[in-house]
This record gives structure tokens, sequence and C-alpha cells, in this order.
């Protein structure tokens, strides 16, 4: 089970950042608005096939990335990075995810395109208001621990 306190931070933001690659070592990465699913431990966006973030998803679904705040404050220094694992949705999982990720991006309903869960292997959150440089460490099928 993910830690609260993840999963609070994880609730106050929309946007995270992942990166992925090719095969061949081609980078890039993307921003993307995102929904958090803990029934299937992994975020929710949507992205046409055709982008090139998508097109590296089919080829490599192992990917990174990380949600922040974004602060100038040392002591308020929060942020999540993480790896995981990305798939398109299909089937009952797509209109799960879909119906959940309308829910909180309505406007959604007019732009379309298809709809990706990036399940989570590994993360780590710093929150410094927990004390300076403070990580809460996470890895599927492990317990939450502290570092």
């Amino acid at each position: 089970m993910i830690d609260q306190r993840i999963l609070d931070f994880i609730g106050e933001h929309h946007v995270l950042t992942v990166a992925c690659a090719s095969k061949e070592g081609d980078l890039w990465c993307a921003n993307a608005f995102y929904v958090f699913d803990e029934q299937e431990e992994g975020f929710i966006i949507t992205s046409e096939e055709k982008t090139h973030h998508a097109q590296l998803f089919l080829e490599n679904p192992e990917v990174t990335g990380s949600v922040v705040l974004e602060t100038e404050e040392i002591g308020k220094i929060r942020g999540l990075q993480f790896t995981g694992t990305v798939r398109r949705c299909d089937g009952g999982l797509f209109d799960r995810c879909r119906l959940k990720y309308l829910r909180r991006f309505p406007y959604a309903v007019f732009k379309g395109g298809d709809v990706w869960l990036i399940t989570l292997d590994r993360a780590k959150y710093t929150d410094n208001r927990l004390g300076f440089g403070k990580k809460l460490l996470w890895e599927r099928d492990t317990q939450s621990s502290q570092a």
C-alpha cells in the first residue's frame, strides 16, 4: 500500500512529466494531466497514439517520471519521482479509467485521444517539511519505507 502522505501529494497536483525511450535509446519526455487510480496504483493520462511519446510507449513500455511542487523555499520542497510500466487501456479498464479521468477533467470529453495507465513499480517522495531531504520510498509488492 502506498503511504498516505504520497497519495495526498499526488492528489494535490494534476500534471506529471513522463520520460520514455525507444529500444535504440531515442529519449523523450512529455507533460500530461493525470488522475491517480489507487486500485491500479498508477497514473491515468490521455494522449493520441500518433504523438512521439505514445509511439515510444508502444515500443518500450518502461517509463520514469515526476510530479513536483514548484517552490523556491527549500523548506517547502516536495516532489515525487517514479518508475513504471505504461499501457494503453482497452475494454473495461478503458471505460473505468476514462470515466475517472473525465470526472476530474470534464473538458477532456472534447479532446478524445487514447487513455493510458502508468502502473507504478517504484516511487520516491521527497518532503522537506518532514526534515531536510526526507524521503519516503515505495516499491510494488513491498512495504513503504523511510530514508
